[in-house]
């Protein structure tokens, strides 16, 4: 905010606050008046599908959780060993290029137990048993629906709030 005098009179202009977002790489600036200020819960989300990888950002972000992405396992351990406590959930594929899900899931497992994930592939039948075998806490199909997702999402992270509450 600043404030202008003009003449004898003077006016506090407030200006509105932006939200700097980030989704595929790139800075996306958002406009919006916070009533109050929350720390949104930041979200790793991986996929080697761009599209795919767009989609969760831009319903992600909407939803307002901070989204960080990556396009391969490899770039997602990275960023998730940058700041391993920071991220409060991770979506991940499970087939991609340099670093599978599954390896990427049991890395993460293995150094954050607590952290909730979600793992999504086209790939196989049955996504449960895959589910089982990589040690991720929801596995959809793909095509999977955002309405689906969001469920497991607001589920999962409120049984991280009541555990850590615990």
């Amino acid at each position: 905010s600043r404030a202008i005098k003009l003449q004898d009179f003077q006016f506090d202009i407030k200006t509105p606050k932006t939200k700097k977002l980030s989704c595929f790489g790139k800075q996306i600036t958002t406009w919006r008046k916070f009533k109050r200020v929350e720390k949104l819960l930041k979200i790793l989300i991986i996929d080697d599908e761009e599209p795919i990888l767009s989609n969760l950002c831009s319903f992600l972000n909407y939803k307002n959780f901070d989204v960080t992405s990556a396009s391969d396992g490899l770039e997602g351990l990275k960023l998730f060993e940058k700041d391993p406590k920071g991220f409060y959930l991770i979506i991940t594929d499970i087939v991609m290029p340099k670093l599978s899900g599954m390896s990427l899931i049991s890395i993460i497992k293995k150094k954050s137990p607590n952290t909730p994930i979600i793992a999504i592939t086209g790939w196989g039948e049955y996504p449960e048993a895959l589910a089982l075998e990589s040690q991720a806490d929801k596995v959809f199909s793909k095509p999977f629906g955002l309405t689906e997702l969001d469920d497991a999402i607001n589920e999962l992270i409120s049984s991280k709030k009541q555990n850590v509450q615990e």
